[in-house]
């Protein structure tokens, strides 16, 4: 399958900003299922400074400085991605999640090593003793790690409403899980709590969803916006993706941006900036399918 991808940032001011420094995370990741043919960032005003790198978990980052004065500021994305179905284990088939758990702490490895930073707190994710046993429903004793990893998926789907508006980026998980409810970004940080409260690994994993569904699927919860969902490690298999917010596992219709610990070290755009007083935001995300021969 292939896509383009269009993602509208727009900053409306009531003041003048003088100055801004911000980064932007709106590149297509490339993977071994995941090719990008073109990507184009525009910023309006014309930014004095724009230049790119790779952070720390292999994410291309985009830098740009604004120093004119200004009441607006529009950032666009616009990508071209070509997504292949990736091999998924049998969840039955996978090692029980004890036998994970114990090797990531063995970190028997360099692979290994890498991975463990997963398993431990971050700005976003912290251990609770609730989030450990609400994972433990799913995760008995000796059960295959996939097998249970799918089975939270399906909880969290059936018994947490989606309802936007009703919680924000700093509303705690526990707070998600004591009124459960929440957004795709809760649900993500729900499950990678939970998997890294009993000692697994887990990243924040942040994209898009196809827009137009194919004929005859539904609509998936989530599209016309960016998106979060999470992965989980499984030695000898690697990272397995699920999407919480839609009990899926994701194949041709999640376009990956990038991961990290959490949302955090994903933020489509983050920066600082003098003056501006109050602000306006508005997003615009539109994911289309490319006809074969365009």
């Amino acid at each position: 399958m292939q896509y383009t991808v269009h993602h509208t940032t727009i900053y409306s001011y009531a003041d003048p900003v003088s100055i801004c420094q911000n980064e932007v995370q709106l590149t297509p990741r490339l993977t071994p299922w995941q090719s990008r043919s073109d990507f184009q960032l525009e910023v309006s005003p014309q930014p004095m400074l724009l230049r790119n790198f790779i952070d720390s978990f292999g994410n291309e980052i985009w830098y740009f400085s604004l120093e004119e004065p200004h009441n607006e500021l529009r950032v666009t994305a616009r990508s071209r991605v070509r997504i292949m179905r990736r091999p998924v284990p049998i969840p039955t088939d996978t090692p029980a999640w004890e036998k994970v758990r114990d090797r990531l702490i063995a970190a028997e490895n360099a692979e290994m090593r890498q991975v463990s930073q997963f398993r431990f707190e971050s700005p976003y994710i912290q251990h609770f003793d609730a989030t450990r046993d609400y994972a433990r429903t799913s995760f008995t004793e000796g059960r295959p790690l996939l097998d249970a990893a799918v089975d939270l998926t399906s909880r969290i789907y059936r018994e947490f409403e989606y309802a936007p508006a009703t919680t924000s980026v700093s509303t705690p998980t526990l707070e998600v899980l004591k009124h459960r409810r929440g957004v795709c970004q809760d649900f993500a940080h729900l499950q990678i709590t939970a998997l890294r409260s009993l000692g697994l690994a887990a990243r924040y994993v942040s994209g898009y969803l196809v827009t137009a569904p194919p004929p005859g699927k539904p609509k998936l919860v989530g599209a016309d916006a960016s998106h979060a969902w999470l992965s989980v490690y499984c030695p000898d298999i690697g990272w397995i993706d699920l999407d919480p917010t839609n009990d899926i596992i994701p194949q041709e219709r999640h376009i990956t941006i990038g991961w990290g610990r959490d949302y955090g070290d994903v933020c489509p755009i983050k920066g600082v900036l003098t003056g501006g007083g109050p602000q306006i935001l508005t997003v615009a995300v539109d994911v289309a399918p490319i006809e074969s021969g365009e």
